[in-house]
Order: structure tokens, then C-alpha cells, then sequence
């Protein structure tokens, strides 16, 4: 069925003029009515950071001067962004069908066996299979596949004449809005990098990420441009570009002027070795400073068809994006989606709510999301069972069977996966077995809370290890009661940390990345974690797994949430205290909750102590422990007894 092209377009995007009659598969490009005209720009020498000649993909090459304009010629609509070094073509008449496979290079040098993997072609063949194809819709805004293609061609275009050269890099502030998706194709197709960064952030950590980085350019939204202003008053010489849903004039380039201004001709990405680093993710801080995390255009690729193999979208799909983007890359769904031809359902914030509504109205068949907005949504007032299947892919934190039970009661099948940062998000799915149908609700759900076994994509290549000092890993028994260490190589392991040798050293040692995260291994070979490394509790000489015990203290029908942590002894050297966030009208003593464990748990493992709050957590959901422990144990030089 064609979507609508005439439908009132609030977020910037213009309607066709009256009268006017879309050719079919044209890439009209929707622009936002009287949007700031391109403003010529000159440069500064600005510098943030430093690039590799392997990654810049121009060592030896002679740079313009600093603080040279960019020549233009030909028919240009406006002026352009200008910043050093390119050129601007003259835009052509020809539409994003007119060259079929522009991205591939026919060279006979290569192989014809082989071209490089890259997330890029995911968009180009939907624009010519689906040309009708919603990709996008937000509110009342749609948009086909080929007009996302142009959308998509013109901002690479406008990055490489305003000077952005391969392996230059990008950020961008930006919600889950069409702008957001664009970057994830545009940016590398300027053959820059990207870098998303956390709209959660404060000022001052924001400007350590585009100072790590060494980014060029910084795309906004309004609702961050205080936040940009903080950055811009340290970073003076940052270049910026900000997109406004209302069409408000800013200081700085306006997003859909840039792309107004920009050339249509088709931009080729003849070549492209597929591991370069396609994107620069940052680690959330749960341990500490912020490392950058690279993908690769081949992990990328990978990843987004693992995605969604997974959790089994395809061109009838609608996904909702509940995920940030901004997060491993939307762990990568950015791509996956598009490479099925399925459609991107907006959503700037996380609203319980509005998800529900949209459900029901966009026809939503999938989304992701960590167990805390599992939480939000089982326990909505809006809440009812879905009318249609709904996946819901899991992470960020281990679920606890009771939540999967809960979103399994509305209808929605739940997809357990895991990963990190560092792993381009989820590398092992619960991948359920047949035979789990015949289980009690509890039973399955138990099984499903664990994390499983390696996506296809990955390769399988997970393992749970004893502790080394030998340097030599060493698998655990698969009892399913041997504590190790999880660690991981393959497909979906990042290329390293930016500019931080010696930490990717220590993350790769013994040849397999080191995860932190502690695990038993069953029997089945599925992995199931107990613990981050440095949550493990040692009391009297036993080892507790934090996560079993907040498992049972979840299970009380009073609690929200729970964390928990070790806090000094001076008896034990340390015990388990808990965290406890209740269910809004309900109540519970502290005693009530000891009794409670004491039924189910060993009287070593039951929390000393129970302290009822609202939990820290990051911008996607993850408990940041390291925040209640460093409260705990403040003013002591150790914080292990």
C-alpha cells in the first residue's frame, strides 16, 4: 500500500506545493518551510583530538589551509556550510534509482567473490525494493525509503562540502527522530565516523567526549541546545548544527538548511574496507570514565542481520524505538531494520503511555528496551494485553523471571539478550527451545531470564572461565553452579577503545575480550549471570551473588526494584544491603523483607540491611551500583573487606 505524501508534517518537514503530483519513486525531498537559508561558514583551526593516517583514510594528502572557505560552483540552491576542503558539485537531476548499486566498486581488481560488508547497502536496496514503503513515521510525518535515500544523500553531501574528510568524526545530540537515523547512514556514507552521544549527559561530560573523539562537528537538537551552549563556552571553536522540530531560528546551522543547500548527485562509496571503524560508542560509566568503544563496518553489518534474525523482523515489521539510539548504536537496529524493509516508529521520549497508544495504532510488532521500562510498562495504567504479536528484546539488566512473566501475560513474546558496549550490544540470545512450551509460566520464565548461548552472527564464540594467573583461560564445569568469568570473541566484539591502547590490552588478554561480568554455565550451555565481577560479596569467606539475591527480593510483590551491594562488616568483612524501590501505593517494613528472604535464601546470603529509594541509574536503565557503594564506603581506603 503507498503511504500518504501530503499529510501535515509538524517536525520540519514541508508538504508538497499545492497541485503538485509525486512521479512515482521520486526523491522529492520534504524541507521544512521557511527554514534559515545555509549561511557560508569560515573555519577555525579546531582541534579536539588526534586521527591515525590509517583511520583518516588521507595520510600523505596535502590539507587546505586553515581557515579556507570552500570553493562552489555550478547551479547551487543557497550557500553552503563551508568548512576546509571540498568542493561542491553541482547537483543532478538523476534520483536514487537512476544508479543502481552506487556503493559497489566494479573494479575487476577485486574479487569477484567478495566485496566488503557494509550496513550502507541496507538502505539503498530498500529504497529500490520498497519504493513505496513507509521507513519512517513520527507523528504525522512519513517518509518512503527512497525519500529517506535522498534525505540520507544530501546530508553525506552537505558533510564533505563542508569539509568532513574519511575518518573525520561526527557527533550528534540527538533523541530518536528521523535526524537521529539519518546520521546512522549519512555519516558513514561521508566515510566519517559517528559518534552518539548520551542526551543524558552534563555539559562537562559531553565536552570529554568530543575532546576524546577529536570531533569536527556536533549536530543538536533544540531541546539540548542549553547543554550545546555549556560545551560551545568551553569548546568556542566547535563547529555546530542544530535541528529544531518547531522551524525556531538558532545561532547555529540550521539542520534542514544544510541539507536544502546540499548537492543531490548521487555520492559513491566506491570502496570501503569493512574494518574501519564505522562509529565511536562511549561506555555508559557504570565503572567509571567513559571509554570509546569502535565498531566496524563489518561488525556493524553482522550485528544489524543478527539483530534481526533474532528477533525475527522483516518487511512487514513496524519497530518502535524505545531503545536510544544513541546506545550501541540502537544496538544496531538503525541498520537492521532498514536491511529488512521493516518501518521505524519515532519516539522522542519514553513515555509508558504514549507506547501503549502507539502499540495499538502503529500496528507495533517490535521493540527494545531495558527490564526497567518493562517495569514502567507492565505497571501503566494504559497496560493491556496486545491485539497482535509483539516481540520485546531485553537487555541492560538481567530480567527477572517475574517481569517476562508479566509482559508474557499482555501478549508480548520476550527475547532475552546480552552484551555490552563493547559487543555492539547483545552477542547471546535466550534462545528458546520447544520443549519450554510444556513448563509451568514460572518455570519458562525462569529459563528465559538467562542469557544464553551466542547470536548466529557472532559465531557461538562465548565462554564462562575460571580465574587465570597463568594467563591461560580455562572453561568452568558446566554444572551450572561454577562461578567464572564471561568472555567473548568473534563477529560482534569491538575493534578496541579509542586512542587507549592499554586498556584494549587488558580488555583482549589471553586473546578473548574479558566481559566483568560473572557466570555459571549449564548444562544445556546456556550462560546465566550472578554478577558483575565487582558486585560479588565475600562474607565470612562465602561468596554471594548479588543478582540471586535481588532476584528474590524482587520477588516480593511490594518491590519495584532492588539493588544490592556489599557494605562493611566488622564481623563478616562485608554483607549484602539492599536498595529497595517500592510499588507505588504499597508498603513493606524491613523486617517484613528479611522474613521474606530468610524463606528462601541461606541466612548468609539474606541483606544485613534494607534501605528504601528511588535507584541511580544511567540514561538506559542500568542500576549504577557503583554510586551506592561508593556511598557505603566513603572515607575508607578499600572497598572490599
Amino acid at each position: 500500500m503507498a503511504v500518504p505524501k501530503t499529510a501535515a508534517l509538524p517536525l520540519g518537514y514541508a508538504p508538497l506545493p499545492a497541485g503538485f503530483v509525486l512521479p512515482p519513486h521520486n526523491d522529492y525531498l520534504p524541507c521544512r518551510p521557511n527554514a534559515p537559508r545555509a549561511q557560508s561558514f569560515v573555519s577555525h583551526s579546531h582541534s579536539v583530538g588526534t586521527l591515525s593516517a590509517r583511520e583518516s583514510g588521507a595520510a600523505g594528502q596535502r590539507r587546505p589551509a586553515q581557515g579556507a572557505v570552500a570553493e562552489t560552483w555550478g547551479s547551487a540552491p543557497s550557500p553552503r556550510l563551508c568548512l576546509p576542503g571540498r568542493r561542491v558539485a553541482a547537483p543532478s537531476d538523476e534520483g536514487p534509482l537512476g544508479r543502481m548499486h552506487p556503493m559497489i566498486d566494479p573494479s575487476p581488481a577485486r574479487p569477484v567473490h567478495l566485496d566488503p560488508l557494509t550496513p550502507l547497502q541496507f538502505l539503498e536496496r530498500a529504497a529500490f525494493v520498497y519504493r513505496e514503503k513507509a521507513a519512517v513515521r513520527y507523528g504525522q510525518t512519513t517518509l518512503t525509503y527512497p525519500q529517506l535515500y535522498a534525505r540520507v544523500r544530501r546530508f553525506a553531501r552537505a558533510l564533505t562540502a563542508a569539509g568532513i574528510e574519511p575518518g573525520d568524526r561526527v557527533a550528534v545530540l540527538l533523541p530518536n527522530i528521523p535526524p537521529m537515523l539519518e546520521a546512522h547512514f549519512g555519516v558513514p556514507l561521508a566515510r566519517a565516523v559517528l559518534v552518539a552521544i548520551n542526551t543524558r549527559l552534563l555539559a562537562d561530560e559531553i565536552t570529554y567526549i568530543l575532546q576524546h573523539s577529536g570531533s569536527k562537528l556536533l549536530i543538536y537538537d533544540a531541546e539540548y541546545a542549553a547543554v550545546a551552549a555549556q560545551v560551545r563556552a568551553t569548546l568556542p571553536l566547535l563547529r555546530c548544527v542544530a535541528y529544531d522540530d518547531s522551524g525556531a531560528v538558532h545561532a547555529d546551522m540550521d539542520y534542514e538548511a544544510l541539507l536544502a543547500a546540499a548537492s543531490e548527485e548521487p555520492i559513491a562509496f566506491d570502496t570501503v574496507d569493512e574494518d574501519a571503524t564505522i562509529s565511536i560508542n562511549y561506555t555508559s560509566g557504570t565503572t567509571g570514565r567513559p571509554k570509546g568503544v569502535m565498531y566496524t563496518y563489518r561488525g556493524a553489518f553482522l550485528n544489524a542481520l543478527g539483530e534481526a534474525l533474532e528477533t525475527g523482523l522483516d518487511a512487514t515489521s513496524n519497530y518502535l524505538w524505545t531503545l536510544p539510539m544513541f546506545h550501541c548504536n540502537g544496538w544496531c537496529f538503525p541498520w537492521g531494520v532498514t536491511a529488512m524493509g521493516a518501518t521505524h516508529v519515532m519516539l522522542r521520549k519514553i513515555d509508558p503511555a504514549l507506547i501503549w497508544r502507539l502499540i495499538a495504532e502503529e500496528g507495533v510488532t517490535h521493540f527494545n528496551g531495558a527490564p526497567t521500562v518493562l517495569t514502567a510498562l507492565v505497571n501503566d495504567p494504559s497496560a493491556r494485553r496486545v491485539a497482535r504479536p509483539l516481540t520485546v528484546a531485553t537487555a541492560g539488566a538481567p530480567p527477572s523471571p517475574r517481569i517476562i512473566r508479566q509482559m508474557e501475560e499482555l501478549g508480548a513474546e520476550i527475547v532475552h539478550v546480552y552484551g555490552l558496549t563493547e559487543t555492539y550490544g547483545p552477542i547471546t540470545v535466550c534462545a528458546k527451545q520447544p520443549e519450554w512450551e510444556r513448563l509451568s509460566d514460572s518455570e519458562r520464565a525462569q529459563l528465559k531470564s538467562r542469557q544464553g548461548v551466542g547470536y548466529v552472527s557472532a559465531g557461538n564464540v562465548i565462554r564462562v572461565v575460571e580465574p587465570s594467573e597463568d594467563g591461560v583461560l580455562r572453561d568452568v564445569p558446566r554444572d551450572g553452579e561454577t562461578l567464572g568469568e564471561i568472555v567473548m570473541r568473534g563477529n560482534n566484539v569491538m575493534k578496541g577503545y579509542y586512542e587507549d591502547p592499554a586498556a584494549s590490552a587488558r580488555a583482549f588478554a589471553g586473546g578473548w575480550f574479558h566481559s566483568g561480568d560473572l557466570a555459571v554455565w549449564h548444562p544445556d550451555g546456556y550462560v546465566e549471570i550472578r554478577d558483575r565481577g565487582k558486585d560479588i560479596i565475600i562474607s565470612g569467606g562465602e561468596n554471594i551473588s548479588t543478582q540471586q539475591v535481588e532476584k528474590v527480593v524482587v520477588e516480593h510483590p511490594a518491590v519495584l526494584e532492588v539493588a544490592v551491594v556489599a557494605i562493611p562488616d566488622e564481623r563478616w568483612g562485608e554483607v549484602p544491603k539492599a536498595f529497595v524501590t517500592l510499588r507505588s501505593g504499597s508498603e513493606v517494613s524491613a523486617r517484613e523483607l528479611e522474613l521474606f528472604c530468610r524463606e528462601r535464601l541461606p541466612g548468609f546470603k539474606v541483606p544485613k540491611a534494607f534501605e528504601f529509594c528511588d535507584l541511580p541509574k544511567t540514561s538506559t536503565g542500568k542500576i549504577q551500583k557503583f554510586v551506592l557503594r561508593e556511598r557505603e564506603w566513603s572515607g575508607r581506603e578499600r572497598r572490599v573487606n
